[in-house]
C-alpha cells in the first residue's frame, strides 16, 4: 500500500507546473471517433453544481476547477461523521454525458492520501469496467463488479503526483486502454454491452483515500459503427490473458 509523506507532496507540487506537463499523443486503436460529447481544458473556472447534467460529485466529495485543472478532494469531516457508508473518504466523480460507446482521452494524477484495495481507479459505468492502479501489483482491468480480472500489466507502477496520460475505448463488449509511455490493456466481457445498473453513470474517477486527484485535457467522443481498419488483425496481437475470478459477483 502507498501513503505519501506531506514533505514529498509539497516538493512535488513545487516542481511540477499546473496543468498536464506533457501532451497526450495517444490515438485510438479500436474505435473511430465520431462526434465530440465533451471537450474541457479547464482554463476557465466554473461551478460543477450548475452543470449536474455533465458532472456528478459523488458521495458529497468536493470538486473545483482551479489553476487550469479539475481537482477533487474527499467530503467534509462533518459528512463523513454523519454517514454510515459511502462517506466520501476519497474524491469520486462521474460524468453522465459519457456516450455508452465512447473514446475518452485525458490526463490524470493522484496526489496525497492512502491507497486501499479499491482505490485509486477510473471506470466506465459504475462497476462495469474499472482500471485499477496498484503500487505493488501494477495496473489491471476489473469487470462485472470487480469480480473478475480480464487483463493486467504488473510492470506499470503509477508514480505519485505524476501525470498519467491515457486513452480509453469502449465499444460493444470490448474495452482497450492505453497509457502513454506504458502498457496497453485489452479486455472483453459481456457486461460491457449493458448500461450500469446503479451508481454513477459514464466515465468515473476515484482518488486516493484522504487525498486529492486532478484531471486535465479531457475529451469524450461518440464512436462510429465500424471499427478502425485492421482492428481484427490488431486485436489478436494483444497478449493472451486467462481471466481470473476474484470474488463472487454481488447478488442484487
Amino acid at each position: 500500500m502507498i501513503q505519501l509523506p506531506a514533505v514529498f507532496i509539497a516538493a512535488s507540487i513545487l516542481l511540477i507546473p499546473f496543468g498536464a506537463i506533457a501532451e497526450n499523443q495517444l490515438k485510438p486503436l479500436m474505435a473511430v471517433p465520431d462526434k465530440i460529447a465533451l471537450n474541457e481544458r479547464f482554463k476557465t473556472p466554473f461551478d460543477l453544481k450548475k452543470k449536474k447534467e455533465t458532472w456528478t460529485q459523488r458521495q458529497a466529495t468536493r470538486w473545483a476547477v482551479k489553476d487550469g485543472v479539475l481537482g477533487g478532494q474527499p467530503s467534509s469531516s462533518e459528512n463523513q461523521t454523519a454517514k454510515s457508508h459511502h462517506k466520501g473518504l476519497e474524491a469520486r466523480l462521474s460524468i453522465p454525458v459519457t456516450p455508452p460507446e465512447c473514446i475518452a482521452k485525458f490526463s490524470i494524477r493522484f496526489l496525497e492520501g492512502e491507497e486501499t484495495t479499491v482505490v485509486p481507479f477510473i471506470e466506465f459505468g459504475h462497476h462495469i469496467i474499472r482500471v485499477r492502479f496498484d503500487s505493488e501489483k501494477g495496473v489491471s482491468l476489473l469487470a462485472d463488479y470487480e469480480s473478475i480480472k480480464i487483463a493486467e500489466d504488473k510492470d506499470f507502477i503509477y508514480q505519485p503526483a505524476e501525470w498519467i496520460h491515457m486513452l480509453a475505448e469502449l465499444k460493444g463488449e470490448e474495452f482497450i486502454v492505453q497509457i502513454q509511455d506504458g502498457p496497453t490493456l485489452y479486455g472483453k466481457h459481456p457486461i460491457m454491452g449493458y448500461p450500469a445498473p446503479s451508481g454513477g453513470n459514464g466515465f468515473g474517477i476515484a482518488g486516493l483515500r484522504g487525498g486529492q486527484v486532478e484531471i486535465d485535457d479531457l475529451t469524450l467522443w461518440t464512436v462510429k459503427k465500424e471499427p478502425q481498419p485492421g482492428w481484427g488483425a490488431r486485436r489478436v496481437q494483444f497478449p493472451a490473458f486467462a481471466p481470473v475470478q476474484l470474488r463472487e459477483k454481488p447478488k442484487k
